[in-house]
């Protein structure tokens, strides 16, 4: 069993996840900015954390660490500010995934989006103008950050997320193909059910799943 502490505890993929690892019989930490959001996260089972992974520096990130053996990184800006995007997204991820590794924190799974991709430091087909360049740039480049880093590190990209009900089933999907209004969805639900399946599978270590709901059951999807 692992003690795994979740970055984004508050988010509605984490308050989704927590409960799943804590049935398995792990000891989840879920990191959260807001003290008002202590309760919801109790009541998944999870112990809540409260900082500001926006604005810790590399030795509080990796106190906030100390004693895991796994981390989900869960949080998100949600691309409304770009500069605050980029702070959380990339930056804090990046400083999480750097704190990991200098502890010897070897296990990190990455909610990131579906077909997350780089050429040349940037996403292809997404202009500056574009209100989720940031998102997408900074996920990407923390994403990248992570597959060099040296972690055993797995990648999950869900399309459009929703709140519908999970099937507990996904169709994994790394073609490549532009992310836009016409990607399927997948729901939180299912998300959470992935972030579940790959902390207790090895076999997902050095892998990206970009996936939408689907066919197969997320168990043997994830792998």
């Amino acid at each position: 069993m692992y003690t795994i502490t979740i970055i984004g505890g508050h988010g509605k993929v984490a308050l989704r996840t927590a409960p799943l690892l804590v049935e398995a019989g792990h000891t989840v930490k879920s990191v959260i900015r807001n003290p008002d959001h202590a309760e919801d996260v109790s009541a998944t089972g999870a112990t809540p954390v409260v900082a500001d992974i926006e604005n810790m520096d590399a030795d509080e990130t990796a106190k906030l660490l100390e004693g895991s053996n796994v981390v989900v990184w869960a949080a998100g800006a949600g691309g409304g500010n770009p500069d605050r995007t980029w702070a959380v997204d990339r930056d804090a991820a990046i400083r999480t995934m750097d704190a990991a590794q200098s502890l010897g924190i070897h296990r990190f799974i990455m909610v990131s989006y579906f077909n997350t991709r780089l050429k040349n430091g940037r996403v292809p087909g997404i202009v500056e103008s574009d209100g989720m360049y940031a998102y997408y740039n900074a996920k990407s480049q923390a994403d990248e950050h992570l597959k060099m880093g040296g972690l055993d590190w797995t990648i999950l990209g869900p399309s459009g997320l929703t709140l519908d009900e999970p099937s507990g089933k996904i169709t994994v999907d790394n073609s490549g193909a532009q992310v836009d209004n016409q990607v399927p969805t997948t729901a939180r639900g299912n998300v959470a059910q992935a972030i579940a399946a790959a902390v207790e599978n090895q076999s997902s270590i050095g892998k990206l799943f970009s996936f939408h709901d689907g066919d197969t059951p997320i168990a043997e999807a994830i792998r």
